[in-house]
């Protein structure tokens, strides 16, 4: 009986492994004799950009992905603009329609897309944007548009930027489990979550002049953009005159409140199309499609663009984790390609394990002295992510960039108190003096915590020699813009830290001036897995997608990320050079 029912197990299991290659199979060639010239732009056409998906710098290369259609996956922010950059020079594109909710992107992402949108309107085309509602960083993008409109019952946030952290102390002392923190820099707090309650006054002092600076950069755009003054734009968020739709078009934030049929007459107006005649719309994937052969192939001198994105943790890396081996790998390329002139690189990042940073960084030093290297912060190039960008020739950064956190921590968790509550006692056997060096059941021995201090003492010191050589300053004067404390971009570049603020476009530039070269061609790295070894990672990793979705939705998004918060400062391993905080901003 057992046998007979093993042999049917085995056969549903071969049948269910065969459907699957089937469907794969498939799909595959679906997708490949799919024939991307097929992408029709008619004349007299809308721009549709609704970006309802998460925004990365970089997605990879596509080309290498013929199942990229299966799993909602990130869109590059390097194709959206150059989708844009080609629909201003493209006669059959008119305008663009910026119908969007919920923009998951950064705020220097933002502001480069708006960047982009300006160039855009430059050729004399128009932009209209339509919403049921906008958030804050929705009507910053919007507010680039010649005209807005909102739904008669939407409503529009415009109150100013706030962030909020969450203090774990009183929990540590309920439940026994707590961090051992050891720091450097009066700053550097994103440890200090767990040793107070509520925040410092440095940490207070930081995170205002923070977000202050991003507010300034914010209001300044959209101040040009709807001929409003920054006075009068904070005197509106002040007394919330964008609460609802009719507040929000007396204030001048809104040219009309109607509904979205009363939307697309307006498009048809601006396209001078006759009664009942359709618009033509092209949503940005498919032109993104056609757009990315357009990406300028002359000349046989290239720029290397490497684009460095996510947490630097030990290890290979991938398109969300900066790894010393894939970083390294295009780093190398870049440098040994002869038909490389200069290299770019585009760094989005809160940091992490210091020694990964340091690897990284030598590798940056290496290249700089074959060929110049320009570095370009996107929303975060803090702590870690700064340590990598000291040694290039030239940093750039927009001015919502969030750089500095120059400082570095460890964290070791405990649970010695939870142990003697619930009856378990460690007993340690060790051959020398030191080789029982830390347990989790015992409190931390002063001999230990000094081990770990000068571990940190040296990192800090390292780092801040990696400064001073990078920047041309003092170690003194390194450590007196350390500490931990972060920075905006525009802060940043008035005490030194980065020397211009601009965009991707604007490194890129640079660095071709600095190469001494007037045409080129851009060549993007690292090339991540293959499409294969990609989807089958996908599939793998789907229970575990369901899971996260399914505890996320049972407790709550807001616990969820506490959770998420708890267990990352659990999984730190080494000493630390990551952002001084999680920055909620709101």
């Amino acid at each position: 009986m057992n046998f007979l029912r093993n042999l049917l197990a085995a056969i549903i299991g071969c049948l269910v492994a065969f459907g699957v290659v089937f469907i794969m199979f498939v799909v595959l060639v679906s997708l490949l004799g799919s024939d991307e010239d097929t992408v029709t732009v008619k004349g007299n056409s809308v721009l549709e950009l609704q970006l309802q998906r998460p925004i990365a710098d970089y997605t990879g290369s596509d080309e290498l992905n013929p199942f990229a259609g299966i799993f909602e996956s990130p869109q590059g922010l390097d194709e959206i603009i150059q989708a844009i950059l080609v629909a201003k020079d493209d006669e059959r594109i008119k305008g663009i329609s910026l119908n969007n909710n919920f923009l998951m992107a950064g705020l220097a992402q933002t502001q480069a897309i708006r960047k982009t949108l300006e160039e855009f309107k430059s050729a004399g085309k128009f932009i209209y944007t339509y919403g049921d509602f906008y958030t804050q960083k929705d009507y910053y993008l919007a507010s680039v548009a010649d005209s807005i409109f909102m739904n008669p019952v939407g409503v529009l946030d415009f109150k100013g930027l706030s962030s909020e952290v969450l203090f774990y102390k009183d929990l540590q002392e309920k439940t026994g489990v707590k961090m051992e923190v050891i720091r450097h820099g009066k700053y550097k707090s994103a440890v200090e979550p767990y040793l107070e309650n509520e925040m410092s006054a440095a940490n207070r002092t930081q995170i205002k002049e923070l977000i202050q600076s991003l507010w300034n950069a914010m209001v300044t755009d959209i101040a040009v953009g709807r001929g409003i003054s920054e006075k009068d734009l904070n005197s509106i968020a002040d007394t919330l005159g964008g609460r609802s739709s009719g507040y929000a078009k007396k204030s001048g934030l809104l040219d009309d409140v109607i509904f979205y049929d009363q939307y697309e007459k307006k498009l048809s107006n601006a396209l001078s199309l006759s009664e009942g005649e359709d618009i033509n719309y092209i949503d940005l994937e498919d032109y993104a499609t056609y757009s990315n052969k357009k990406v300028n192939t002359s000349g046989t001198d290239k720029i290397a663009v490497i684009f460095a994105q996510g947490e630097i943790l030990y290890g290979e890396g991938g398109p969300d984790i900066i790894g010393q081996g894939i970083i390294n790998k295009a780093l190398i390329k870049a440098r040994e390609d002869k038909s490389v002139k200069a290299i770019v690189l585009r760094v989005n990042s809160p940091g992490g394990s210091a020694l990964t940073s340091d690897i990284i960084w030598r590798e940056v030093v290496l290249a700089k002295k074959v060929k110049p290297v320009v570095v370009s912060m996107g929303n975060v190039a803090a702590s870690g992510g700064y340590y990598i960008a000291a040694g290039a020739n030239k940093i750039f950064a927009e001015p919502t960039t969030i750089t500095g956190s120059i400082g570095v921590f460890g964290t070791v968790p405990n649970i010695s108190e939870l142990a003697k509550d619930i009856g378990i006692n460690a007993d340690q056997v060790g051959t020398n003096a030191n080789s029982v060096d830390y347990s989790l059941f015992e409190p931390m021995s002063a001999t230990f915590r000094n081990q770990v201090q000068e571990s940190i003492e040296e990192t800090y010191t390292t780092f801040l020699d990696r400064v001073s050589q990078g920047r041309g300053i003092s170690m003194a004067q390194a450590d007196s813009l350390a500490q931990g404390r972060v920075w905006s971009g525009v802060d940043a570049k008035r005490i030194g830290l980065v020397d211009e603020l601009g965009s991707l476009d604007d490194a890129i530039a640079a660095a071709a001036e600095l190469a001494e070269i007037d045409t080129y061609r851009i060549r993007k790295y690292p090339k991540y897995k293959s499409g294969i070894e990609r989807f089958m990672e996908d599939f793998a990793g789907a229970g575990l997608q369901l899971k996260q979705k399914w505890i996320s939705e049972e407790i709550g998004e807001e616990n969820y990320r506490i959770l998420k918060d708890m267990k990352s400062g659990m999984e730190q391993k080494g000493v630390q050079a990551r952002m001084p905080f999680i920055l909620n901003i709101k």
